[in-house]
């Protein structure tokens, strides 16, 4: 009785190991079956991956750049020179020293009106100081008055004169209209600037000595009036359109 007991203990035993041990093999965590492992191979070291096949190229790129375009723009901008123009080198070079030649004269004559236009002040203050410095009893501070703003106008009028004179010449270039008149007033207020300090330097030194003004030094006040009016006459000429 007790060894069936025994025997049948022992059998429950035995059973109860084998079902649990079949219980564990179906769990998820259990191992992988061959079958499945040959379905999902990895890649070995031998094996080398398969380039994919290129893509094929248009002709115009197979290495060779592309042709432009038949009549297309240039994309550098050329000027035509003188010569596509018509014009010789020697015509050219020409044209260039005559308008360099131009630019100069054109210069000069402006700064030459400036000047003029800046004589007129001692010009003017010169006659109006003359008018108070002859007769008897006239001061010697109004006579040296007079004679330092005669000196101011002789140096700018001077100067005024050799931007004129020093101007380059134009070849074929005809004097007409206001500028014929403003030349033909030069030889009139030109010899009276030089005549006009001449017979000033007599009637000073009549003065100075206490005779009347007399002879030639009696002409100065003439001559610096009509000098001046001739100066006056030429600067008009030139600076109001009539």
């Amino acid at each position: 009785m007790v060894k069936t007991l025994q025997l049948q203990l022992l059998s429950f035993t035995v059973l109860f190991f084998t079902v649990s041990l079949l219980g564990r093999a179906q769990t998820p965590g259990a191992a992988t079956p061959p079958a499945e492992q040959e379905q999902s191979p990895t890649p070995s070291q031998d094996q080398k991956p398969q380039p994919s096949p290129a893509q094929p190229s248009s002709p115009g790129q197979q290495g060779a750049p592309p042709a432009e375009l038949p009549n297309a723009p240039s994309s550098s901008k050329t000027e035509p020179s003188l010569e596509d123009l018509g014009f010789s080198k020697s015509q050219a070079e020409g044209d260039a020293k005559r308008q360099a030649l131009l630019d100069k004269r054109t210069h000069m004559l402006k700064v030459h009106q400036k000047l003029g236009l800046i004589t007129t002040v001692p010009l003017v203050a010169t006659v109006i100081a003359g008018t108070g410095a002859g007769g008897k009893s006239t001061s010697t501070a109004s006579r040296d008055f007079h004679t330092a703003l005669g000196a101011v106008t002789g140096d700018l009028y001077f100067m005024t004169a050799y931007y004129a004179i020093r101007a380059p010449k134009i070849p074929g270039t005809p004097t007409r209209g206001p500028i014929r008149f403003h030349k033909a007033m030069a030889w009139i207020h030109g010899p009276g600037m030089i005549a006009t300090p001449i017979l000033g330097i007599v009637a000073f030194d009549q003065k100075s000595k206490g005779e009347k003004v007399h002879g030639l030094g009696a002409a100065h006040g003439p001559v610096a009036i009509v000098t001046a009016g001739a100066f006056g006459a030429a600067l008009l000429s030139v600076s109001v359109k009539f």
